[in-house]
């Protein structure tokens, strides 16, 4: 559900372009990632989000690499932090943010937790990225990396790239993401907690970039997903299972092996 939040305007002179601003109230968004490696549990288990610094400084004597693990947690602000269970997926876009991996609205410095409105719209854009690499590196034809589905609730105010503005369009451009850099680093330093703009691989779906981790809530695991390339694109892909407990509310169809063809829109 969308609802206004507010007249257009830029929060700032910063901001490049005049931008309106929209509620956002998404429940069971989906986000797809891949499973490269085990979670790190530590900001489930540690309820109070205070207490991380001691506890980490402390655990690093004994541990020095902890940090390749945990990432760099100060990145995200005190009071915008989140623990307990799914906090690890919320807090991961912030702290293992990299420049070597940029995104639409964040060059790598600070890093974006994108989320799409529904499952075809997260699984088109994943898996657009991923051919892109797939491509790059040559790889052969076959079934390839895993991927696991997020599903959580959001609500937050963000800005609105969504209508006819002409002056949206750079911050939209399909392949180029400099001016939605420029401008994903001019709406946050106003303050700002994120943009909704309409899907660039499906053209049915919304997508948000949230600056702050603490704009999702009520994560659990979806599917685990596995891709196939057949050399020019990724044209299957195959639910390999789901993990038992996860996605209580059902919103997730069952998997188990079953296999789907990609339908190029």
């Amino acid at each position: 559900m969308t609802e206004p939040a507010g007249p257009p305007g830029a929060p700032s002179a910063g901001v490049p372009v005049t931008v309106p601003v929209a509620r956002i109230r998404w429940t069971a968004a989906r986000r797809i990632i891949r499973s490269l490696y085990p979670t790190v549990d530590l900001f489930e288990d540690i309820a109070d989000p205070a207490d991380w610094p001691l506890l980490i400084a402390a655990e690093q004597k004994t541990n020095p690499r902890l940090v390749e693990s945990i990432g760099a947690f100060d990145r995200v602000p005190p009071r915008r932090r989140v623990a307990g269970p799914g906090a690890t997926f919320l807090m991961a876009p912030f702290i293992h943010a990299s420049l070597d991996r940029p995104s639409r609205f964040d060059d790598g410095r600070a890093g974006v937790l994108y989320v799409a409105d529904r499952f075809e719209t997260a699984l088109m854009e994943t898996m657009h990225h991923h051919a892109r690499f797939m491509a790059r590196t040559r790889e052969p034809p076959g079934w390839t990396s895993q991927f696991r589905e997020l599903v959580m609730d959001v609500d937050a105010t963000l800005h609105d790239l969504r209508g006819d503005d002409p002056g949206f369009a750079p911050a939209l451009d399909p392949d180029r993401y400099q001016a939605a850099q420029a401008l994903g680093r001019a709406l946050r330093t106003a303050g700002s907690d994120g943009v909704v703009y309409p899907s660039r691989r499906d053209p049915e779906g919304l997508c948000a970039g949230l600056f702050y981790p603490d704009l999702a809530r009520n994560l659990v695991q979806g599917r685990h997903l596995d891709y196939h390339w057949d050399g020019t694109r990724v044209d299957l892909y195959r639910v390999a299972g789901r993990i038992p407990g996860s996605d209580p509310s059902g919103s997730a169809p069952p998997g188990g092996g079953q296999v789907f063809r990609v339908t190029v829109r």
